[in-house]
């Protein structure tokens, strides 16, 4: 396998099974990402339900990198090399699975020729940091965004409530030199070790990174927002999942209300988002629709998939719901 060259923590300083954070956090992410790009690692992330599915077929320990790093399967140290164990370790991110196994707590996935990292499944505590087939869906919104409509120079990027920061990531990829600076901003530190690891990771040049609620830590106007929020309604309100309101609309709500009045001009947002449909009715876009007509905005809506997430449908949140849906909003200002 190929050597990994880049530093990490001595096991001696991060006790087992204590997850190190911030640039420790990366330090280990970025080395993994590129030992495991060259060694011909691909993963493409499936939701949740169809993961468990896929698990249940075969309870056995993994056998090979996907298996590792993708379906996060109990594995035994000696399947990895040395420098990769180090790397996890150092960093506390394998975990004991019993029997002399251990499992990653992070995960792979391949985000065109970049890998992107984020947490092993599942995606139980609160503070994870979560990627999926919304994330391709985003990304390819906001390239295809970008490819109709480039970026003038020295355009200021904004991904609020990055996450993993695949949307920026993508925006800044696509921007063709445009791009004067690049804001990963969330809630959620870990998200932004995360995302500031898969930045490294693409090639992009030290992103700002800022932690707080939306735009609340951001300063200056903005030429392009991209956002991925949450947009369910979760019963034990996960940060990476509960959006709040009926069905889990209200932070999507809060993003463009309170995004609009800092876009630049000319300047963009770009939502992906879910919205729950209930009696042929789009709750999000009749909230929005007005104020955007009245404000004279330039913008477009459209469904991008009108059913996921059907097993959110058993919740009790979700009683008068027929399906949800996924949506993107664009808004320009003139």
């Amino acid at each position: 396998m190929t050597r990994i060259q880049a530093r990490s923590s001595s096991r001696s300083t991060q006790q087992e099974g204590q997850e190190a954070s911030g640039p420790l956090l990366s330090a280990a992410l970025v080395p993994l990402a590129q030992w495991l790009r060259a060694e011909g690692y691909r993963f493409t992330t499936v939701t949740p339900a169809t993961h468990a599915r896929v698990l249940a077929r075969d309870a056995g320990p993994a056998r090979g990198l996907r298996d590792v790093f993708g379906w996060s399967r109990p594995f035994r140290p000696a399947l990895l090399p040395a420098r990769a164990m180090d790397l996890l370790q150092s960093a506390g991110l394998a975990e004991p699975a019993g029997a002399g196994l251990l499992r990653s707590k992070v995960r792979f996935s391949s985000l065109g020729a970049q890998l992107c990292a984020h947490d092993a499944y599942p995606t139980t505590a609160p503070d994870a940091v979560f990627f999926g087939p919304d994330t391709y869906r985003f990304v390819q919104l906001v390239e295809q965004e970008l490819a109709g409509s480039p970026l003038r120079p020295g355009a200021r990027i904004l991904d609020v409530g990055c996450g993993s920061g695949a949307g920026g990531i993508a925006a800044a990829l696509a921007s063709g030199g445009a791009m004067d600076s690049l804001v990963l901003a969330d809630i959620n530190a870990r998200a932004l070790a995360f995302a500031s690891a898969n930045a490294a990771h693409a090639g992009c040049s030290a992103p700002t990174l800022v932690q707080g609620d939306l735009y609340a830590p951001v300063e200056g106007d903005l030429d392009f927002v991209v956002a991925n929020p949450p947009y369910l309604n979760d019963r034990t309100e996960r940060a990476y999942r509960h959006g709040g309101g009926r069905f889990g609309e209200a932070l999507s709500l809060r993003i463009v209300r309170e995004g609009l009045p800092r876009l630049a001009p000319g300047g963009r947002l770009v939502l992906y988002t879910g919205v729950a449909m209930a009696q042929g009715h789009d709750p999000l876009l009749e909230a929005l629709a007005p104020e955007l007509e009245q404000g004279g905005w330039d913008w477009r809506y459209e469904e991008l998939d009108p059913d996921v997430f059907g097993e959110e449908l058993d919740e009790p949140a979700y009683a008068e719901a027929e399906r949800i849906a996924a949506v993107a909003l664009v808004v320009r200002r003139a």
